[in-house]
Formats: structure tokens, sequence, C-alpha cells
């Protein structure tokens, strides 16, 4: 694991890092007051009409080959930049006059596409207008501003700093700032350092390895999980390996053991093993005896499991 990936897989509790909450809430304010602050100066409308006639009025100047005259207008009517990127293709000549327009063309498009992009995805309530290059920087800023807002909020709930990108975080905060939040950074990171080392972790060139200290702890909080989850099982019947020479599955039984429920016992193969161990027993509790007639072969006067008189 590289130290990013460490950091998003520790779990820390932000409340643990001393001045972290305070200082993140500080920053963020200052990131959305600078928006605000945006969002209330400039409008939009004009700019998004500049562009479009930009775009539109360098279209009119070009002449395109007759071939492709018919399909050039469509694109530009329509405003598609992949079509006007297929007419580049089929020129034919990349160095020519008509191809180098459509790059300008095409440029034209994207700053279009841009501007309303800014005007649909933010608010502007002020009323100071833009030109083209200036909504597009206005543009990338907010953007900006709102991945850091994003990263910062992130780390107040994580304390995972590692992920703010401090170098554009530097653009909007006093020097001292960041350098209190590059001390907060190290001391999550020596925490970080240290709660690897507790789980067996070694750093070297490739970074974050598992050493066998570490595969131990891993097995044994598996074997922990798993054998917390099982469950007793119901009384009765077990399972086994299917006996039989048939596709129907035999019912499988076990000796008795004292304290199992009589419910649960095979009553006729049980009546069936004590008949092999000891034999019939005669109404009156006496065993059946055979004749003499009956050992050498006779038919005997009454059946085997009779008692004799």
């Amino acid at each position: 694991m590289t130290e990013e990936e460490l950091a998003r897989a520790v779990r820390i509790d932000p409340s643990q890092i001393r001045g972290l909450g305070p200082s993140l809430q500080y920053l963020m304010e200052l990131l959305r007051q600078r928006k605000r602050k945006i969002l209330e100066t400039y409008e939009t409308d004009k700019v998004q009409n500049t562009a479009r006639q930009d775009f539109h009025g360098k279209a009119q100047e070009m002449k395109p080959p007759a071939r492709i005259a018919k399909r050039f207008q469509e694109a530009v009517r329509e405003e598609q930049l992949h079509d006007l990127e297929q007419l580049w293709y089929e020129t034919g000549d990349e160095k020519g006059l008509f191809a180098r327009q459509l790059l300008h063309l095409s440029e034209r498009l994207g700053d279009k596409y841009q501007v309303d992009e800014l005007a649909s995805k933010y608010e502007f309530t002020g009323r100071t207008s833009m030109t083209v290059p200036q909504a597009l920087e206005i543009k990338k800023e907010l953007e900006a501003i709102d991945k850091l807002l994003e990263q910062m909020e992130e780390a107040a709930r994580t304390a995972q700093i590692g992920i703010i990108d401090l170098e554009e975080l530097a653009q909007y905060a006093e020097p001292g700032d960041i350098d209190q939040l590059r001390q907060l950074q190290q001391q999550v990171q020596e925490y970080l350092k240290q709660m690897a080392e507790e789980q067996g972790l070694e750093k070297n060139a490739k970074g974050f390895q598992m050493t066998p200290r570490a595969y131990r702890l891993f097995q044994s909080k598996l074997l922990t999980r798993i054998f917390e989850q099982l469950q007793a099982s119901r009384s009765g019947r077990h399972q086994g390996p299917v006996i039989g020479e048939g596709a129907a599955e035999m019912q499988q039984t076990r000796p008795y053991e004292f304290g199992d429920s009589v419910a649960n016992m095979d009553i006729p193969a049980s009546f069936t093993n004590a008949l092999l161990r000891q034999g019939p027993v005669c109404p009156s509790g006496s065993r059946p005896t055979t004749s003499s007639s009956t050992r050498r072969g006779t038919t005997p006067s009454a059946p085997p499991w009779c008692c004799s008189t």
C-alpha cells in the first residue's frame, strides 16, 4: 500500500487530533467566502452571448470545400464539436487553410461549451460582465474551490489530511494557516506509521508491505469473525455422509447419548437393534424355546417367538 492507501484504510477519530476541527473549519469558511464573493460579483448572460457570437462569426468567415460545405453548415448550426473534428480529418490536408480554420473554430466552440457549463453549474447574482477568457479563469477557480471543500470536508470526518491539496489551498489561505495544517498532517502521518507498525506492516521502497506478523493477525481476526457468526444447530437429525446404493438419501442416525430427547429417537431402528441384540421376549418375560423336533428339522408345533408352556 502507498501512504495514501494506508491513510484511507485506517479510520481515525478527528477528535484525537488536537486543533484539527477548528483549523479545517476556518479554512473552509475562507473558501466559501471567496466563492460567495465571486458569485455575487459577476453575471453570465453577456459572456454567453459573446461566446456564441464569436463562434458563429468565425464560422461565417470560413469557406469550406464544396464536398463538405453542407455538412459544415449543419455542424455549425447544431454546434456539434464532434462533427467539426470529423470534418477536419476529412479535409485531407492538415496544414491547409481550411483545416487550420477548423481548429480555431473548434476552440471557439469549446470555449462556448465551458461558458455555458459555468452559467448552468453556478448561480451568479452580480452585475459585472465577463470576457470569455475571464469566464474560463473564473470557472477554473470555482471548480478548484469546490474540490478543496470536498477534500476538507472528508478530512474533517476522517482526519485524512493527506488528501488535501495544500499547494492549491495556499492560493487562498495565509502562509501561517498552511504551516499549521502541515504540522497537523505530520502528526496524522506519525499516528498512521505507529498504527502500521502495530498491525505488522513494514515500509520499504515500494510502500507498506505485510510481514508474517501481519498475516497472523489478519488470520486471527478472520477466524474470530467466522466463529462469532456461527450459531448452535437444532437438535435432531445431523448432517452426515449419504449412505445407500441408490440415489435416495437414507435417514442418518447416531448412537444415543444421555440427555437426548426421546422425541428425536428412531423408534423402528432402535427396536430392531434391540431384537437383534437380545432376541424376542414372550409376554410372560421368558425366552422362546424350540422343541427337539425343531432342532432335528421337523415342523415345530408353535412358532419360535411363542413362549413354551
